[in-house]
């Protein structure tokens, strides 16, 4: 009996450390210590052999928030104005990604112009630059805006402005290179300095800009310490971190209200607290009305506002209505409503309604393949325009003073503890 109860013992400890986990089911943050399929341990940390890393989720990146993705009713809320009807409601679902919580400033775009102008051709360098003169008017005195707004200390932390969709592309590869190689030097032991960043020339089209290859000097994707790239977000990862729908459910999947903004209600002021009444977002209140009165300015911000002013919302998310309009990925289509996949949605080029439909040789239309979708409303904009369902479009290599961006990225499998 006792060789039995010892020889049930050893099987039992054997299919223990055979399986590398308590209960034997594994996942990719436990994956074991030997494979399921074929039962070979896997290599250790200098051995021969695959060797499997270990991985407690995906890292964050820097200035991003975790959107959980979900279900959610896409599309305009507020009364088609314009007449367009071109984002009529649907049901679709967005899978989990990240998103900046803020805007990108202008201390962020300088640094990048910065980082450049040491490893890149100096016509990159140039294309990168953004318009100053998108606040020159001639009719109004903002001489001091064109001049001063980029590179004056007191705008650093203003959203970056007169930036086209062409170079917020280039600058989210920039930054995903510069924040990989921080992870190279981080998790290597090596120094990234001789990782040339190397943009190059542009690429006609949406393709942004030359780089060097991806996987150059930094570490293999199995580590897990490789984020995948930034990027603009979908039409529909931003719209539905605007909604923030997740502030208002409870019990089994129900939600209280629908929002017409990134909060609840009607209102656009503060309903309760200290600063009741006061705006919950930068815009334009009326004709020739952009802030209130000298001793009570409502939203105190006369242009742009700064990138943490008011209030976040539930996914603690900055400005995501007023401010400044931001790109999104997607190229504008009138119909992207009726040509949607209900998961993860996106409208990267004409397939099912190509630009020859439309008639812009007799300039009976506009739309064409060079025009890329923008919302959220800015500082120059009617309220009506804060709702996250209105959208606008706008072609690619433009730029204006009310028009600025921040950056997205997937969330990749198991997010694991923070």
């Amino acid at each position: 009996m006792k060789k039995l109860i010892l020889g049930a013992s050893i099987l039992s400890m054997s299919l223990l450390v055979f399986t590398g986990c308590k209960d034997g089911k594994r996942s990719s943050l436990k994956p074991g210590k030997s494979s399921n399929a074929t039962g070979l341990d896997y290599a250790k940390k200098d051995g021969e052999g695959y060797k499997v890393s270990d991985f407690s989720g995906q890292p964050q990146g820097p200035n991003l928030v975790f959107i959980e993705g979900g279900r959610f009713t896409m599309g305009t809320v507020e009364e088609d104005v314009t007449y367009t009807h071109d984002n009529l409601e649907r049901t679709v679902t967005v899978a989990s990604f990240y998103m900046d919580e803020t805007e990108i400033s202008n201390i962020n775009w300088l640094e990048y112009l910065y980082d450049i102008q040491e490893d890149s051709t100096r016509e990159f360098f140039e294309s990168a630059l953004p318009d100053t003169t998108v606040w020159a008017n001639p009719m109004s005195f903002n001489d001091q805006y064109v001049d001063q707004y980029l590179r004056y200390p007191g705008f650093r932390m203003y959203p970056v402005v007169g930036v086209s969709w062409l170079q917020a592309s280039d600058y989210c590869k920039w930054r995903t290179r510069v924040v990989n190689n921080a992870l190279f030097e981080e998790h290597s032991g090596g120094s990234s300095k001789g990782l040339k960043l190397s943009l190059g020339k542009k690429k006609k089209g949406a393709e942004g800009a030359e780089t060097a290859p991806a996987s150059a000097g930094r570490l293999q994707i199995e580590t897990g310490y490789v984020l995948p790239d930034y990027r603009l977000p979908t039409e529909a990862e931003w719209e539905y971190a605007a909604k923030a729908m997740i502030g208002t459910q409870y019990v089994d999947e129900n939600q209280s209200n629908q929002r017409i903004y990134p909060w609840d209600g009607s209102s656009l002021r503060k309903p309760r607290g200290k600063d009741k009444g006061m705006m919950l977002a930068n815009f334009k209140r009326g004709r020739g009305d952009y802030a209130g009165i000298a001793g009570r300015q409502n939203d105190k911000n006369i242009i742009t506002a700064e990138v943490y002013s008011f209030p976040p919302n539930d996914f603690g998310l900055y400005n995501m209505a007023g401010n400044v309009n931001e790109w999104v990925y997607d190229l504008y289509r009138p119909n992207s409503y009726q040509d949607f996949n209900d998961l993860n949605p996106i409208r990267r080029n004409d397939y099912q309604d190509e630009a020859s439909l439309y008639d812009t040789k007799n300039f009976n239309s506009l739309v064409d393949n060079q025009l890329r979708v923008y919302k959220g409303g800015s500082w120059n904009d009617i309220a009506y325009w804060l709702s996250p369902g209105t959208r606008r479009y706008i072609d690619q290599d433009s730029s204006t003073a009310t028009i600025g961006f921040r950056c997205a990225m997937i969330s990749v499998g198991s997010k694991g503890s923070k």
